[in-house]
């Protein structure tokens, strides 16, 4: 099966309910049960809103949604700004086919070549070993570990904060 990516619409709010509400994928995020469509879909429209920086892709396999994932600034601090967060998520039947790899260097190719980016940045539960691997390919580590991060299923879990640095940041050529 192919993989394409491509930049999220507000059409695809049915399909991100349908993944952020799966049970196989809402607990290794920080999204809540019961998700509902009219809340994606506010959320992709604001999302492009002019001026948003703001990268939503989905994974398509044969014309069906099965993945999506984001870069976004990481703070308001003008001092951050050469800092972004991402996200992913992949839905249970799609993932081990490389869906989060064709999105990861979507996500890692527009950050370092088009809005040069020096580093991305993401949280992941410390169980979530799938997710791990995944990140470390991409040139991930752990940079600290947050005990009692966020409730899951009535107790509390921690996670690592892991970032990237750009590979080969950008330069100028000076006269």
């Amino acid at each position: 099966m192919s993989i394409t990516v491509r930049r999220a619409s507000v059409n695809d709010a049915a399909a991100y309910a349908r993944i952020m509400g799966d049970p196989g994928v809402f607990p290794g995020l920080m999204q809540m049960p019961y998700t509902h469509e009219e809340l994606w879909r506010t959320r992709l429209t604001e999302n492009s809103t002019p001026g948003k920086i703001d990268l939503l892709l989905v994974a398509e396999q044969d014309g069906t949604v099965v993945g999506s994932a984001g870069l976004h600034p990481a703070g308001n601090a003008l001092r951050r700004r050469h800092a972004l967060m991402l996200g992913i998520s992949v839905a249970p039947a799609a993932q081990g086919q490389g869906v989060g790899r064709a999105l990861m260097a979507a996500l890692c190719d527009y950050a370092d070549n088009w809005m040069g980016a020096l580093r991305l940045e993401l949280d992941v539960y410390t169980d979530n070993a799938r997710a791990l691997a995944l990140y470390r390919k991409f040139g991930f580590s752990i940079e600290g570990t947050h005990t009692g991060y966020a409730m899951r299923n009535g107790q509390y879990v921690d996670s690592y904060s892991m970032a990237r640095f750009h590979p080969k940041p950008p330069g100028i050529a000076l006269p």
